[in-house]
């Protein structure tokens, strides 16, 4: 039994404010908090909840206690704010991908070109926009730069904004050679920043699906990936057929493949501009592992075709198919009788139904950049690092290489 004592205080702005105390002798449970209403600055009131406990008292109710939002701790930052470098032909699909996100804002977009910037300017009106990238990295408003640009000017560009606090996005290929890539990962693993390159067929419906059916062992142990990347143009004057088409398929291959290449064999010829414009490469992995790829600037057709063989299923992948794009077939071929005798070895062949899988319709490049700001607010390590994009690097240089050697080999 409690008897509880009141007393009305008069604020300084003539609103009333009451003090309710309840005295409470030993051995009372405590069933009733102290409230205090104290006037705000703004004329609304704040209740702060104060139970009064003697010693051993078991206190069951929280203490809560309401605090002006002024007075509270920094929220987590929700939104990267980007600057765009580059605004060519990759570029508006980079800065109209970032405004569809919630977790992205565009700051500024910076172009060499005042053409490129007036493009700029009729689609999305006071957007900043300048023709000096310096602006942007030395920008507080920015937290990320993508560098859209000529993969000649990737490292410059990348490492100033790195050195400048930025975390980077970059266009394929990451860098135009290895030592370059390993610079830039040093870089940002000492500034903790995060660095994503533009691998924008990974987020795509249909390598996510066929990770998938990697991953759960729908395939079993893989044999072979061949893919065809061939169309007419676009030709490119700073860099070869294999720059310009084959990071897609060695990304998505080191994607699916999940291994260290062993080797590389290229061959290939030039015709117009005086860089090779159709090549063959060949990579070789452990367990027998084998990859092919055909680019091709000087083809009449466009294909984008893909095949996948597995011990178990196999998969052909036609990116440009509407609505099927890939298919599985349950067809392979498996070895009976003695192995050590050529003629008591046996081959069966197994031909059984085929299947579409239902592809996810996304747009892989917002997807992409989704991730890439959900990495830099959470502190995760994206898909399509730094590390992913070296590796990539990598292939090329050594593709390179084996051009030059007509066709050489050249071990990893």
């Amino acid at each position: 039994m409690s008897t509880n004592v009141s007393a009305e205080v008069t604020s300084s702005q003539n609103s009333k404010q009451q003090t309710i105390i309840p005295l409470i002798q030993e051995g009372t449970d405590l069933s009733t908090n102290v409230a205090t209403e104290v006037p705000s600055s703004q004329n609304s009131k704040q209740q702060t909840i104060i139970p009064l406990t003697q010693e051993g008292t078991d206190l069951s109710p929280s203490v809560a206690t309401e605090v002006p939002s002024s007075q509270s701790s920094p929220q987590k930052q929700q939104t990267i704010r980007f600057g765009v470098i580059g605004y060519g032909y990759w570029g508006p699909n980079i800065v109209r991908n970032l405004h569809g996100l919630d977790s992205c804002e565009v700051v500024s977009v910076c172009d060499k070109s005042p053409a490129a910037l007036r493009r700029v300017q009729q689609v999305y009106p006071g957007l900043h926009t300048t023709t000096d990238w310096s602006e942007l990295l030395r920008s507080p408003e920015i937290d990320a730069v993508a560098v859209i640009t000529p993969v000649w000017t990737h490292f410059d560009l990348a490492k100033a904004a790195l050195e400048n606090g930025k975390h980077v996005f970059v266009e394929k290929p990451f860098t135009y050679t290895v030592a370059q890539a390993e610079t830039l990962i040093e870089l940002a693993e000492r500034k903790h920043l995060k660095i994503m390159v533009d691998h924008t067929f990974l987020f795509t419906g249909a390598v996510r699906k066929i990770r998938q059916l990697v991953d759960d062992g729908t395939l079993g142990d893989l044999y072979y990936y061949d893919s065809t990347r061939v169309n007419l143009g676009l030709f490119q004057h700073d860099v070869n057929v294999v720059w310009d088409l084959a990071p897609h398929d060695l990304s998505i291959m080191d994607y699916l493949i999940q291994d260290n290449p062993e080797a590389v064999v290229a061959t290939g010829e030039k015709h117009l501009n005086g860089h090779v414009d159709i090549a063959f490469l060949t990579i070789y992995f452990p367990r027998n592992v084998i990859a092919h790829i055909n680019v091709n600037w000087l083809s009449p057709v466009k294909v984008r075709t893909t095949l996948i063989g597995g011990e178990r299923k196999m998969v052909v992948w036609n990116d440009l198919e509407a609505d099927e794009k890939i298919k599985v077939y349950d067809k392979g071929v498996s070895k009976k009788g003695d192995q050590q005798g050529v003629y008591d070895l046996l081959v069966s062949y197994r031909s059984g139904d085929m299947w579409a899988p239902r592809v996810e319709q996304i747009e892989a490049l917002k997807a992409e950049l989704g991730h890439f700001a959900d990495c830099i607010l959470n502190d995760e390590t994206p898909i399509n690092d730094g590390a992913a994009g070296l590796r990539v690097v990598r292939m090329l240089e050594a593709a390179d290489e084996s051009l030059k050697g007509k066709g050489k080999i050249v071990t990893l």
